[in-house]
């Protein structure tokens, strides 16, 4: 059976860590685009940044990992080395934080991979409502065109 939720922890505004759970076909990102709230070019930029940090292993992790384990020919207790696939996407998601920028690159990875709401990303940074669309329509253009989505 397909997972449709994930486990997240998030801090809420008054900075206590809170378990939620969140719909994976239904990120604030695609919800936004929905909505008319984001282009098909922001939505894009926001999927692969998501989909990077997440095939980086960036994101916490709630089980136990099984493919680290030593397995048979190795020595016991020697660390497993990252894929290359999870290092390019690491190197690819750094970039894109970088073309962000700083003051952009908060609310962008609020949103896009740890899946908070707008609103809740908000009121964590400390802004006013209505202000973090802008922002993060702003970081999304950047991420877009590191990501070269036209």
């Amino acid at each position: 059976m397909a997972t449709t939720h994930v486990e997240q922890m998030i801090e809420d505004p008054d900075g206590r860590i809170q378990s939620v759970l969140v719909h994976i076909g239904e990120s604030p990102i695609t919800w936004l685009h929905a909505r008319g709230h984001l282009s098909a070019r922001h939505h894009m930029a926001g999927d692969l940044l998501r989909r990077d940090w997440e095939k980086a292993g960036l994101g916490a992790r709630i089980t136990m990992r099984w493919d680290a384990a030593p397995r048979g020919g190795r020595a016991h207790g020697a660390p497993s080395d990252p894929t290359l696939a999870q290092l390019a996407a690491r190197d690819r998601f750094d970039g894109a934080i970088k073309a962000a920028g700083p003051g952009l690159a908060d609310i962008l990875w609020r949103v896009a991979c740890a899946g908070e709401g707008l609103g809740a990303a908000e009121k964590a940074l400390g802004w006013p409502s209505r202000a973090g669309k802008l922002v993060l329509t702003l970081a999304l253009d950047r991420v877009a065109t590191w990501y070269r989505v036209t």
